[in-house]
């Protein structure tokens, strides 16, 4: 929001609202701004770019001797520019090409050795005196373009006649000014402050000064009578009234569109608006100064004088303001003539109701337009308007009528006409002020300060509260009609905040507990997983937690399960993830034809799906995903170097896990979707469900040809997939001293039948180790060694692991040794039948 200090100036001594005399500081004026009202931007200081240029009246206007289209001119400056020839008269030559030139007029002169101002940010361009077909011009007499003050460059800016010669530019145009660009995020829930009005009553209160809004700016405003007000026919037809809620309008008849003044041109040009014609400017004028957009039809062009409010249907089309067409969805407020749609409600006019050079009727409209629908609108046909800026902040219903009825008086001043229709007021909007009870107490407990009662009154009446105080101690707040941001108490607190100046709030340490926070499990446990599988030579990655629909797909998920991003980063990112495991595979092929051959990596993060809610709301699921690749191949199943992975984890965690088939899993799954989902890259044959005691804890496996297909997938690749919450608390490895006596390994083999899994017979054997060995007083540790199949014999394997015996508290005989085996030897025989060997 670009703020013009000379804006505020004259608002504030043109309607009598608020001193003026603190602006005179800028600098202070820009910290106040900055400390209290929204972050500066930066500060312009728009006088200097027009230093030396002066009004100066042309008094002699003949046809260059030497050329046809240049015109050889006298001017006036009343002798202020020192340094430049003159005649005997005292008038300066001067050479100008532009068609409107003639005698009697005043213009703006760049005399020799002034910068041209539309040039001062760039490369700076110094007028000087040279000749122009055999006839010296002593500087020149500018455009609105060169003067940074439009677009025109057809002919010079004519000044208002009434100017001395001789005055600056700066003086003549109030253009000895500052302008200050406040960061428009800071106003996103003040849609008053996207105006001159609620800047200007703003910085007053910051100040500690009482403003007073202009006698015009009343919600109950009216149209002076205008002797035949019923000669145009004006119907408004409102369809959607909650989108709607407001829209006002006003024909008026035999307006004279011409080119704006000077002085309206200087004002919206220091803002960034760039000048059309009079009418256009007054509504752009009032739009900046009351922060509520306006818009002018053509009334010949709209259709028996009748404005449509409706919702646009797909396929329709619109030709905008500026030549661009769009086809129309569904779903956008749109403007018609009774018939087609004529305007984008909120955002932009259209094309083939513009007010131009031909227009001797208008429609004056202010309406107020929902900001949800507004703000759709704009980001689908990308047309961030400022009209759209300001109804995207909630805009006020109130002040509607207020502002037509003012921009009428101002543009019958501005192109004459006459009010030719009463006001159409359709009006749904809300008429209460919102009142809000709080106490000094309440107010001064969240700002830390001690403020009576008075003081608080002093502060909100400043900027047009109404505040009664009662009996109770309770102050009843009345907000003004244009504060649609005032809710609740601690609306109140802000406010008394910023008015008193967050600056002054006491500085003071509030007193904490010394006792230390306690850790946050999750995070310490994420920490620890991290380190483990670091040290185990596995790379951590980070992926988005967004995927396209086609990896869903590719890897026999669910889309319909997972939730979709409507505003997603880009087309590839719509859906929040089911599982970690795709993002995971996704990496794998890129790592590999970047060189690496083989690698572990993992991933720590959530996965959600629609299936999974809680209070209506999505459910986060904190997860684990591991997965391993190969391009070389590799002795033995990818699955057993995937579990591997998991047992080191678990044995680090100090956790017992359990497997089982998943095809042979007794789990029911139809209560659990998105595990469903999670398990769906996962060959069935080949996995195997992760128990941690009664609890599912995850998945380990290899993937289904398909996935491995499409993504490119080693031979040799395998993951897992746990549930961060079945993995507990982190816990750190638990310390046991070194034994002083040495340990015995020994290896055992037994022969079995293939039907029993390594996994069955494996548990049976630790379980039992670890009873025998608990009884005796040892310590033990089992390692699988080899599983083998004699030629000729299919119906049995031959299964060695390494037994490890020690005994704290002395070395353990080889009697003891072979007592604790046979006893193991005996049980394994009588569960599974089985021979060692």
């Amino acid at each position: 929001m670009k703020v013009s200090v000379n804006w505020v100036r004259t608002m504030n001594q043109n309607y009598g609202c608020s001193d003026s005399s603190e602006l005179k500081d800028i600098n202070k004026l820009v910290e106040k701004i900055g400390a209290q009202l929204g972050a500066v931007e930066e500060v312009i200081n728009l006088g200097e770019r027009y230093q030396g240029i002066v009004v100066a009246k042309v008094v002699e206007c003949v046809k260059h001797p030497n050329a046809d289209k240049l015109s050889l001119c006298l001017i006036d400056d009343n002798n202020v520019v020192k340094d430049v020839k003159r005649n005997e008269n005292g008038l300066v030559q001067v050479v100008c090409g532009a068609p409107n030139v003639r005698a009697g007029i005043s213009a703006a002169w760049i005399p020799p050795g002034a910068v041209v101002p539309s040039t001062f940010d760039k490369d700076p361009f110094v007028i000087s005196a040279r000749p122009i077909r055999n006839k010296t011009s002593h500087g020149m007499l500018a455009s609105a373009r060169e003067l940074a003050l439009g677009d025109d460059h057809e002919g010079i800016l004519i000044l208002d006649g009434d100017t001395k010669p001789g005055t600056p530019l700066t003086q003549a145009l109030n253009l000895d000014d500052y302008i200050i660009d406040i960061e428009n995020k800071m106003f996103t829930h003040r849609p008053d402050l996207f105006g001159i009005l609620g800047i200007a009553r703003e910085i007053a209160g910051i100040y500690g000064k009482p403003f007073k809004s202009p006698a015009w700016y009343d919600e109950y405003a009216d149209v002076l009578a205008d002797g035949r007000k019923n000669v145009l026919k004006l119907t408004v037809k409102n369809e959607v009234p909650k989108l709607v809620p407001r829209f006002c309008a006003i024909a008026i008849k035999d307006v004279k569109v011409a080119d704006s003044p000077a002085w309206l041109k200087a004002w919206l040009a220091r803002v960034g608006i760039r000048p059309i014609n009079n009418i256009v400017d007054a509504t752009n004028f009032f739009m900046y100064e009351t922060a509520q957009p306006l818009h002018a039809y053509d009334y010949d062009k709209v259709k028996t004088g009748t404005l449509g409010v409706s919702l646009s249907k797909k396929g329709e089309k619109l030709k905008l303001l500026g030549g661009k067409e769009v086809t129309l969805n569904d779903g956008a407020v749109v403007i018609t003539d009774g018939d087609k749609p004529v305007g984008l409600g909120g955002v932009m006019g259209g094309a083939d109701t513009e007010v131009d050079k031909t227009t001797k009727n208008i429609i004056l409209e202010v309406a107020n337009f929902d900001m949800n629908t507004t703000r759709r609108t704009a980001m689908a046909y990308g047309l961030f308007t400022d009209a759209a800026t300001r109804f995207t902040k909630n805009q006020s219903p109130r002040q509607n009528r207020a502002v037509l009825v003012k921009a009428v008086s101002d543009i019958r001043a501005l192109a004459g006409g006459r009010a030719a229709s009463p006001i159409v007021d359709i009006n749904y909007a809300e008429a209460r002020s919102k009142t809000v009870e709080v106490s000094a107490d309440f107010i001064n407990a969240r700002l830390g300060l001690k403020l009576t009662i008075a003081e608080i009154k002093h502060l909100l009446e400043n900027v047009e509260f109404g505040v009664s105080a009662e009996r109770t101690g309770l102050l009843r707040i009345t907000a003004p009609f244009w504060r649609t941001d005032i809710e609740i108490p601690e609306d109140i607190v802000e406010e008394v905040g910023r008015l008193y100046g967050y600056d002054h709030l006491p500085q003071v340490v509030p007193n904490r507990p010394l006792s230390p926070a306690q850790p946050d499990k999750l995070l310490v446990l994420k920490a620890r997983l991290r380190d483990i599988l670091a040290s185990a030579g596995a790379n951590e990655v980070l992926t988005y937690s967004f995927v396209n629909e086609r990896l869903l797909r590719t890897v026999g998920q669910e889309p319909k399960e997972a939730y979709h991003i409507k505003n997603a980063l880009s087309p590839d990112l719509q859906y929040y993830r089911l599982s970690l495991t795709p993002s995971l595979l996704e990496k794998v092929n890129p790592n590999i034809r970047a060189g690496f051959e083989q690698f572990v990596i993992f991933e720590i993060g959530k996965a959600h799906g629609k299936s999974e809610t809680e209070n209506s709301l999505p459910k986060e699921f904190e997860r684990l995903a591991l997965v391993l690749a190969s391009k070389p191949a590799q002795p033995g199943a990818a699955f057993f170097w995937a579990k591997a992975y998991v047992e080191y984890l678990a044995e680090k965690l100090n956790l017992e896990l359990g497997y089982e088939p998943l095809e042979e899993t007794k789990f029911a799954f139809k209560d659990h979707k998105l595990f469903t989902q999670m398990l769906a890259p996962y060959e069935p044959k080949r996995t195997a469900l992760i128990f941690a005691g009664d609890r599912l804890a995850g998945a380990v496996g290899e993937f289904k040809v398909g996935p491995k297909s499409a993504l490119k997938l080693p031979q040799v690749c395998a993951g897992a997939e746990l549930f961060l919450s079945t993995l507990g608390p982190a816990r750190g490895d638990v310390y046991r001293p070194l034994n002083k006596y040495p340990s015995t390994e020994q290896d055992i083999c037994f022969r079995t039948a293939v039907k029993f899994s390594w996994g069955e017979l494996t548990d049976f054997i630790s379980g039992s180790l670890g009873k025998l060995a608990q009884s005796y007083g040892y310590d033990r540790a089992i390692e699988p060694l080899d599983i083998y199949q004699r030629a000729g014999d299919r119906g049995h394997k031959q299964t060695t692991w390494r037994i490890t015996l020690s005994h704290p508290e002395r070395t353990l005989t080889t009697e003891e040794v072979n007592k604790l085996f046979d006893k193991l030897e005996s049980l394994v025989k009588k569960e599974f039948k089985a021979e060692r060997i």
